[in-house]
């Protein structure tokens, strides 16, 4: 049996300031943004080359906005993600590896799988992560 994670929801306080960024600023996919009267609306975008969509509207969670931390975005090259979020005007920070243990500035020297993070929050404060997997220089 598989089980395929194939939607997330995403907790925002306005709908179309929310679009506007995932879709104009993060680069994400629009696939629907459907309203049944005023108290439901559900917009659904895909990040990239994800088979995973999010969901953020009005009546669709209880969750408050800005709460979800930790979502992961998983590119090939980080620096080339990051810069081509900067360029869009995402606050990305954080471009960090572990070394020893502990936190280092910049992408992992031998830029191996799973060790390079950055990340960037959505305008409720919702946080993302981008981690390196695959990097071919």
């Amino acid at each position: 049996m598989d089980y395929t994670l194939e939607l997330v929801i995403v907790p925002v306080s306005d709908v179309d300031r929310a679009k506007a960024f995932y879709t104009e600023q993060a680069g994400f996919d629009l696939h629907v943004d459907h309203r049944a009267g005023d108290d439901f609306r559900v917009v659904q975008l895909n990040p990239p080359g994800s088979a995973c969509s999010i969901a953020i509207g009005t009546g669709i969670s209880d969750m408050t906005p800005g709460s979800v931390k930790g979502l992961h975005l998983i590119v090939a090259d980080i620096v080339a993600a990051r810069d081509e979020l900067a360029a869009r005007g995402v606050d990305v920070v954080n471009l960090r590896h572990l070394k020893d243990g502990a936190w280092a500035e910049g992408p992992h020297p031998e830029r191996a799988d799973y060790n390079t993070f950055a990340e960037f929050r959505d305008p409720d404060g919702n946080l993302w992560l981008l981690q390196e997997r695959g990097y071919a220089g």
